[in-house]
């Protein structure tokens, strides 16, 4: 079951879709587009919080807040209902075709009477379409491909397919074309959870474009070319997980440091630098920064550095740039030093085949030491998740001699750590007694049921988790699926002050489907002065490489090395786990 927050944000997205296509005030539009984002990012469910109160959140004022109060007392917002009675039924279910916005949808509507996704079907297919005023016969074709593509993928693809198939696409047109100025751009380049699709973007010399274009539509994986152009092309990839489209883009060198700033984003960064660049006498594009009142004379092009520096600005990492006040911490040379994927030592949540892992404890524990690490915790299911094999008291007992003796045995290469990942159970009280749970040197507390709780029983009972004192760790606490599942809808600012209290880490689950923490409850786990962990909750070798997407929603929440508690020394993390021992 959606929670307030996230069906609030899609009722107020809707809103700024609607009055888009109604051709309504573009203050009005920007204001529920901000409204849906507070909404989006908001960590502790809205209707919690008393109607008096909803001002004291940052980005509610009078009028949204009354909108809020209203929803949350009636489940509707009048204003809302009152839109969608001015739409046909089917109307707002073609912005979901691939390249067709709010604009497109009116046009198609009150030109030519286009009011679902069948409509639009027929009216390419009789071609009465085709004599709108920018609905030629490609823009058509490209609108019937959406449709099938829709059909087909029915969303977003999530980080961990994204980022795999943009560095296989750069890694083969280095290949075949010899290019060094090349990266992925968007929303994959911040790091977000899920892509739309993928930019990649080139820097090369005129004589390199061809080579470019017939080698990226010449990939193997391509289903289908959208578009091939001298300096942009577009292909459409799928597997079984669903289609995803890739477009390339190509710039000269001298404009490639403008260009990867402008298409890596977000809309609501580039809007800010270019305020300030207008404030500074220049002007801010997709080619370069240039002088205002002569727009030829470009003062930086080449580096996102030097634009920054000519902004008075440190360059920002792609992962802060959100528009959540990086610009004024740029400007102060505030920025934090975000943690990096090699300040990672150790793993503190894996499991093996004594539960529903694919590796021994020593094969786990030796991976680990290849990587570099100096300590992991090995902590397999406990009783309840019996389709994991989760183990019972006794088994567990047994296990825990079992990993003493690997970690006996491997003394002076790695700590091998004898822990459990414990369900937290629908009343809160963990899976195990406290006197077995003594035995463990670490304790991952997780929920895997009663994931529809709502959100008042979900915050009590992972706060009682919290207050347990052999937990060293709250595991993915909203039990989400990213793309499949909404889990848990906890008020994540009382977990996180309740965890910074007790000394207990919060984790950022780096496995793709699950990135739990997501980027906001973790930068409200570091306001609250709470530790991370990030763990990929390997179950075999393979699941290491999910490492990365961890170490990206840290960045995304600002998170350094010393937020981290898998960065520490090992005598250091050896400290932290005895403290948290209530």
């Amino acid at each position: 079951m959606p929670s307030t927050n996230s069906t609030l944000a899609g009722i107020f997205q809707q809103m700024a879709d609607v009055n888009q296509i109604v051709d309504g005030n573009r203050f009005k539009t920007n204001a529920y587009q901000k409204a849906a984002r507070v909404m989006k990012e908001l960590t502790r469910d809205v209707s919690a919080v008393p109607p008096a109160e909803l001002t004291s959140i940052e980005g509610v004022g009078k009028g949204l807040a009354e909108k809020i109060a209203e929803f949350v007392e009636s489940g509707k917002i009048q204003e809302h209902q009152d839109m969608l009675e001015d739409l046909p039924a089917g109307l707002l279910d073609l912005l979901h075709i691939p390249g067709l916005g709010p604009k497109g949808v009116a046009q198609l509507w009150k030109e030519a009477g286009v009011e679902s996704i069948a409509d639009l079907e027929k009216g390419i297919a009789d071609g009465s379409l085709a004599e709108l005023k920018g609905m030629g016969k490609k823009k058509l074709e490209n609108l019937s491909k959406g449709i099938a593509f829709l059909a087909k993928q029915g969303g977003r693809a999530h980080l961990g397919r994204a980022l795999p198939l943009a560095l296989h696409v750069i890694d083969w047109l280095k290949s075949e074309c010899d290019v060094t100025l090349i990266d992925y751009a968007g929303s994959l380049r911040r790091g977000k959870e899920t892509i739309g699709d993928i930019d990649i973007l080139v820097g090369a010399e005129k004589k390199v474009h061809h080579c470019l274009m017939d080698a990226f539509i010449g990939m193997d994986m391509v289903d289908e070319v959208l578009g091939h152009g001298e300096t942009k092309s577009s292909v459409r990839t799928s597997d079984d997980t669903g289609a995803i489209q890739i477009d390339l883009r190509v710039v000269e060198p001298k404009h490639y440091g403008a260009a990867l700033m402008y298409f890596t984003g977000s809309k609501e960064h580039n809007v800010k630098l270019r305020e300030r660049a207008l404030s500074m006498g220049y002007t801010l594009n997709e080619y370069a920064l240039a002088d205002k009142n002569d727009k030829s004379r470009h003062i930086a092009t080449e580096t996102e550095e030097a634009i920054y520096k000519v902004l008075e600005l440190a360059w920002i990492p792609p992962e802060l740039r959100e528009d959540r006040g990086e610009i004024a911490l740029s400007e102060k040379d505030g920025l934090p030093k975000l943690v990096e994927l090699e300040d990672i030592r150790a793993d503190l949540h894996t499991h093996t085949t004594a539960s529903d892992g694919v590796w021994s404890i020593e094969e786990n524990a030796r991976a680990m030491a290849d990587r570099g690490y100096h300590t992991v915790a090995i902590t397999d299911h406990s009783k309840s998740q019996y389709q994991a094999n989760g183990l019972d008291n006794d088994r567990l007992v047994k296990h825990i001699e079992q990993v003493r003796a690997v970690a006996a045995k491997l003394k002076g290469t790695i700590t091998v750590l004898a822990g459990s990942e414990v369900d937290i159970l629908p009343d809160g009280s963990l899976d195990y007694p406290d006197e077995l749970l003594a035995e463990l040197d670490v304790v991952v507390a997780s929920p895997h049921a009663a994931l529809s709780q709502e959100p008042k029983k979900a915050t009590a009972r992972l706060l009682r988790a919290i207050e347990n004192p052999y937990v060293t760790i709250m595991g993915h606490p909203t039990g989400r699926l990213v793309l499949k599942r909404e889990g848990l809808s906890p008020d994540i600012d009382a977990l996180v002050r309740a965890a910074a209290e007790r000394g207990v880490a919060m984790e950022i689950n780096a496995n793709h489907w699950r990135l739990d923490l997501r980027d906001t409850h973790a930068r409200a786990a570091l306001a609250a002065g709470c530790k991370l962990a990030i763990n990929t909750d390997a179950h075999g070798a393979g699941d290491l490489g999910q490492l990365p997407y961890g170490v990206l929603t840290a960045r995304r929440a600002g998170a350094t090395a010393a937020d981290v508690v898998n960065c520490l020394s090992a005598a250091g993390l050896r400290k932290w786990i005895a403290s948290t021992r209530a």
